[in-house]
């Protein structure tokens, strides 16, 4: 046998393997065999690199080798469903179909799992591309994230699959793994993920794939998008899909009567605790694609299908104690610290009780046996206290603070809100911390590399102590860290240095100054020519500006007159920060739509929904939720929504398309 045929030989017989274990938890040879065969390959797959496949078994351990995103255009958009919490909704999403159709229909009924969404492009039978939903035009390409999860094939099985063909599902983080991953982080004093959820999506936009691996993420795929597949049924082409390799829930159902629909939404809303990883409803979906193509879409989601949501799961346990978490803004979170009961396939050890006056209509006591919720199966809230349950030994009642729990000031409550907050932002360690995450942030400075966790290492360090810092760092000051090699700290220092490119607006919003938000930074960089002109302008001419009210403005205002912001400024300048507007960056604006409110619709063909939010708000347009009287007009794409037509029909709303828009702001 030569090389090539020995390596080819390996990659056929691990994939089996991988597949038999994973996926039909039938396993025919032991761990250890397969761990020499894996260690077999590696090793004549690094000894003859001329024989390198990308979809190689190898793949399945990642690499710990950097490799950024980039954006890749889902060739058909993946929209949301639309919601549904009660039985009579999902009666009328039923007769809606029946009224439209006219003919027999089938349903398939779907566990809802409750993870990332993911697109898979096979091409053939060998898996060539995996990008997330994103905003549902556009996603990052994951591939090499996505190779090392063991349930997704790399090389299909048989040959009866098309040519070229989509699959969509979702990334999981089983309960197991999750919460084995939140007890290593909370045994390292880090902040833990919320949920399956959040876990899976995290670890999916690692830049490390080896991390990726270790992680032990799942899959299920639920949705199969082609012109040539095998079958008109949905659950048919999900069954067939199963055959090439893919993991197909087993619970998928075809029903054929309303009843039969609430009979499989009644049992998983009780069975589904015991699945190993998480879910949040059920998926209704008109079986046939001749059918689901003659239903259609609105501008957000398919007629064809709906989730039904479960009803946030209760569970009774008892109040030990309440700590205090200090956030970004300096916001005081007063936190419940509770006897573990599990609630959706989950410990519960701690609640938020949200702000003083939560606190104080609840009546807390210190031993209380209160009810939890986990509202759509995230972070777990307190909603009542069973007072029936106090006997003589009730604690004593629960009073908010008065002071920082991290660095002693007193705390100050601002008329109007629900918050207590911490005013030392200068040296309040949470908030020091909090407004550099807020910095380094994707809609902020974008600087790649830095996350919470190294914004920690390097506070706690005395690497910074502030956003300037950062500009002042090298890959000397990082190199040796902890967990951080020589071409992870280059990469960082790369991404801040990249930094002194982001446009004026986007270091506005950066520095995290309270009320300015994405919109205002805009507004305010549209207005000032430089950060000293805002930095002199007076409370009118700040309420002169579009959308800044006084509340803004007065933050605006006690914002530069503290000399230590006067002072981060200055050096964020020396660093080389766009903190003025570039010729380029004032030839992008115009008033051609000066006082115009702007609602957006339906799918686009030129531009994504964000792109036209930003060339409405570029030209002095405002962009509007939903359609009133002081609409002035209505930006309109393919499928637009029923009921916003009727309503710009019934309001006389002029409705332009997507040329005329480009046209007018040409």
């Amino acid at each position: 046998m030569t090389i090539k045929e020995r390596i080819d030989q390996l990659r056929t017989d691990l994939h089996r393997h991988n597949y038999n274990y994973y996926v039909l938890n039938t396993p025919e040879i032991s761990d250890k065999e397969f761990d020499d065969m894996m260690r077999e390959l590696q090793d004549l797959e690094k000894e003859h690199p001329e024989y390198q496949d990308e979809n190689s078994p190898t793949m399945r351990v990642g690499s710990d080798l950097n490799k950024n995103f980039t954006q890749v255009t889902h060739k058909y958009p993946m929209l949301s469903l639309g919601n549904t919490y009660s039985e009579n909704e999902v009666t009328d999403f039923y007769d809606r179909v029946k009224k439209a159709l006219n003919e027999d229909f089938e349903i398939c009924c779907e566990l809802k799992y409750d993870g990332t969404s993911i697109s898979l492009t096979y091409e053939n039978g060998k898996l060539v591309r995996a990008v997330t939903r994103g905003d549902g035009e556009k996603g990052d390409d994951v591939t090499d994230n996505v190779k090392t999860i063991r349930t997704i094939p790399l090389v299909l099985h048989g040959n009866n699959y098309p040519e070229h063909f989509e699959i969509r599902g979702e990334i999981l983080m089983p309960w197991e793994v999750f919460e084995e991953l939140n007890r290593e982080k909370e045994a390292r004093e880090e902040p833990l993920f919320a949920n399956p959820r959040n876990a899976a999506s995290g670890t999916l936009k690692l830049q490390n794939s080896a991390i990726v691996a270790s992680r032990k993420l799942d899959a299920y795929l639920y949705y199969l998008l082609g012109e040539e597949l095998p079958c008109d049924g949905h659950y048919e082409n999900l069954q067939t899909a199963a055959g090439w390799g893919f993991k197909i829930s087993e619970h998928t159902k075809k029903t054929h009567s309303l009843e039969e629909v609430f009979e499989y939404i009644r049992y998983w809303d009780t069975e589904r605790k015991n699945l190993p990883v998480a879910t949040d409803g059920i998926v209704l979906k008109v079986n046939s694609m001749r059918q689901q193509k003659s239903l259609g879409f609105t501008a957000k989601s398919p007629r064809w299908a709906i989730a039904y949501k479960f009803q946030a799961e209760r569970a009774l346990t008892r109040l030990n104690r309440v700590t205090y978490q200090v956030g970004r803004t300096g916001a005081i979170t007063p936190v419940a610290n509770l006897d573990p009961v599990q609630l959706s396939g989950t410990i519960v050890k701690r609640a938020s009780l949200h702000n003083a006056d939560i606190i104080e209509g609840l009546d807390l006591h210190i031993g209380d046996m209160v009810y939890v919720e986990k509202g759509g199966e995230i972070i777990p809230k307190i909603t009542g206290v069973d007072k029936d349950a106090r006997g003589m030994l009730i604690g004593e009642k629960v009073k908010f603070i008065t002071h920082c729990p991290e660095c002693g000031s007193k705390l100050v409550r601002y008329e109007g809100e629900a918050a207590h907050y911490c005013p030392n932002e200068t040296a309040c360690p949470p908030q020091i911390k909090g407004k550099i995450e807020h910095f380094i942030s994707r809609k902020a400075m974008n600087i790649d590399g830095l996350g919470p966790e190294t914004v920690d290492t390097f506070y706690r360090l005395g690497l910074i102590k502030d956003t300037a810092d950062l500009y002042q760092l090298t890959a000397e000051d990082i190199k040796n860290l902890d967990r951080m090699g020589e071409k992870s700290a280059e990469n960082i220092i790369k991404g801040i240095k990249a930094s002194k490119e982001v446009p004026f607006e986007r270091v506005l919003f950066a520095l995290g100054i309270r009320f300015v938000g994405e919109t205002v930074a805009k507004k305010i960089a549209k207005s000032f020519n430089n950060i000293e002109e805002l930095e002199n302008a007076d409370l009118e001419k700040l309420t002169s500006i579009d959308e800044i009210g006084e509340k803004i403005a007065q933050s605006i205002l006690i914002y530069f007159s503290s000399p230590l912001n006067v002072n981060l400024i200055e050096r964020l300048k020396s660093a080389g920060l766009q903190l003025y507007r570039k010729e380029e960056d004032l030839n992008e604006y115009t008033d051609k739509l000066a006082g115009q409110s702007i609602v957006i619709s339906g799918v686009f063909t030129h531009h994504s929904r964000d792109e036209y939010k930003d060339l409405i708000e570029k030209n002095g347009g405002k962009n509007v939720g939903s359609i009133s009287t002081k609409t002035s007009f209505i930006l309109a794409g393919e499928n637009m929504g029923p009921s916003k037509l009727e309503k710009a029909h019934k309001l006389g709303i002029k409705i332009i398309s997507e040329d005329e828009f480009l046209t007018l702001i040409s």
